[in-house]
């Protein structure tokens, strides 16, 4: 029976010498995966279909480091040594994507896997709150409108929310949910509150991040880690809190936990897949051409990969959402004609 190992420290090598930077064969007999907590039961999904299906290759190590903290150990460097494959729930960075390339390693293939949602829940039986951008930039943000947050309660935020205390469990810096929780949602109502920082986002990007997705750090916000099982487990204990996860963690723990809507829509799939959730986004894998005619299996392992991301694939029973037909069609042409990223459009 296939066991999944997930492995922190070093990786034990197999095979001779290590030629992946020279496209070699050889070199490690073991895909290794990094990356996003929110892609990770994904990826896990495609290695055991893909051990399943070849059951003489070794089970890939895949480990859930969250975004930011997977893609710096990707973008170390090429060979044995680093890792093939980076779970991402936001897309690179113009700054990452610089680092990769200085290490040896630019030539990526980018690969939309599917769709997800920021979920924001309360355990059943919690005190309901209907929240917006406007309504959590006023109480996550360090400075929103530039003051000091001083905000103790929703109903300081929003008079028509109860007097609760804000108390957010959330994922950590180093995670692409808090990232895209930051960009995508502080970012939304920062830019409601004061409509001219829209025109600092690109002109003054550190005034714009000082006062628009900078995150309080005296306690309303909690940082729980990359384990969003622990943050369910935090919100049963108090049910009045917040949590924020992948929307695949909500639908896993649909009998615990509901989830609130944004602008008053609803975290669904299909509020998700159509675009009129205000907290989705896409999921990517970021592979290391180089690796791919160096590392055994890992071709085969995108193309099993490619074959599980459909609607009607077992990736969407997990928690996924399906990409659109000509998302999914552009992937798996990617995959297929192993065509690497253009850097143009990162940020």
């Amino acid at each position: 029976m296939f066991r999944f190992l997930a492995l922190i420290g070093a990786l034990a090598l197999a095979g001779c010498e290590d030629q992946a930077s020279g496209g070699g064969a050889g070199s490690r007999d073991q895909i290794r995966v990094v990356g996003s907590s929110t892609v990770f039961p994904f990826t896990t999904l495609a290695a055991e279909q893909f051990v399943d299906r070849n059951p003489d290759v070794k089970a890939p190590v895949i480990e859930s480091t969250g975004t930011g903290a997977g893609l710096r150990l990707f973008c170390a460097g090429i060979g044995a040594g680093h890792p093939d494959i980076a779970d991402a729930s936001r897309r690179i960075t113009a700054t990452e994507y610089a680092r990769c390339k200085a290490n040896g390693a630019g030539a990526l293939l980018e690969i939309q896997v599917g769709l997800d949602g920021i979920a924001f829940a309360q355990a059943k039986g919690g005190r309901r709150l209907a929240l917006s951008p406007l309504t959590l930039y006023r109480a996550l943000a360090a400075r929103p409108g530039g003051r000091h947050n001083q905000a103790q309660t929703w109903h300081d935020v929003d008079p028509s929310l109860p007097a609760l205390p804000i108390q957010v469990y959330g994922p950590p810096a180093t995670s692409g949910t808090r990232d895209t929780f930051a960009h995508l949602i502080l970012a939304r109502g920062c830019e409601r509150a004061i409509p001219a920082m829209s025109a600092k986002r690109d002109s003054d990007p550190d005034g714009y991040a000082a006062i628009c997705t900078a995150v309080r750090e005296d306690g309303a916000y909690v940082d729980a880690g990359e384990n969003d099982n622990l943050i369910v487990q935090k919100l049963r204990a108090n049910p009045d809190a917040v949590g924020i996860f992948g929307y695949s963690y909500l639908e896993q723990n649909s009998d615990t936990v509901d989830g609130l809507p944004l602008d008053g829509i609803a975290p669904t799939y299909e509020t998700i897949a159509e675009g009129r959730y205000p907290g989705s986004r896409p999921l990517f894998i970021y592979v290391k051409k180089a690796h791919l005619g160096a590392i055994p299996g890992l071709r085969p392992f995108l193309a099993t990969f490619a074959g599980l991301w459909g609607p009607e694939g077992p990736m969407v029973r997990k928690g996924l959402i399906a990409a659109p037909a000509d998302v999914r069609a552009r992937a798996a042409e990617i995959i297929r004609r192993e065509t690497p990223l253009d850097p143009t459009g990162l940020r």
